[in-house]
């Protein structure tokens, strides 16, 4: 009976995940980055705000743009910008991304690709709950400054009809 039970959860959350990625929809999102769960080299935790805003492009497609402020012990604060691509794995909130930051600290600038994976739970029918792993390449220090983390976001998801003047 648990089985079945599990089951048509499963199927109803899927079902109404289904209609959440359809192109046209706008995104926003803010996130708590690393929460001192991140590594690097240099800074073995730290604490970061993020800002996220994207397009649907297409069904289960989103262009994003990526703004990140972040500070650590040793350095006063870091900006991260940069836009990306993220992609819903079959409707069900399973998300993949690439982005291409740049870095500016005060005491160097960096070019850092980053990957993602993360899950958007739907809380509402527009708002989601979004925990993502992610890691950035540093390409001027992969040792010091290459880093892996979590990032604990918030999402709105945006109807496209949702701004029509009548």
């Amino acid at each position: 009976m648990k089985k079945i039970a599990l089951f048509v959860v499963a199927l109803v959350m899927s079902v109404a995940a289904n209609a959440q990625f359809e192109q046209g929809k706008g995104y926003l999102g803010a996130s708590l980055t690393n929460v001192d769960l991140s590594y690097n080299g240099l800074n073995k935790g730290h604490f970061g705000l993020g800002a996220k805003a994207g397009y649907l492009i297409a069904d289960d497609w989103m262009l994003t743009g990526q703004l990140d402020y972040q500070k650590t012990k040793d350095v006063p604060y870091s900006l991260t910008l940069g836009p990306g691509i993220r992609y819903y794995i079959q409707q069900n909130g399973l998300y993949m991304g690439a982005s291409a930051l740049f870095k500016h600290a005060d005491d160097y600038n960096d070019f850092m690709p980053s990957i993602q994976i993360g899950y958007a739970f739907f809380i509402s029918r527009t708002v989601t709950f979004e925990p993502e792993i992610y890691y950035e390449h540093s390409f001027k220090d992969h040792s010091n400054y290459s880093t892996a983390g979590i990032r604990l976001g918030v999402g709105i998801y945006l109807f496209k009809d949702q701004y029509k003047i009548k």
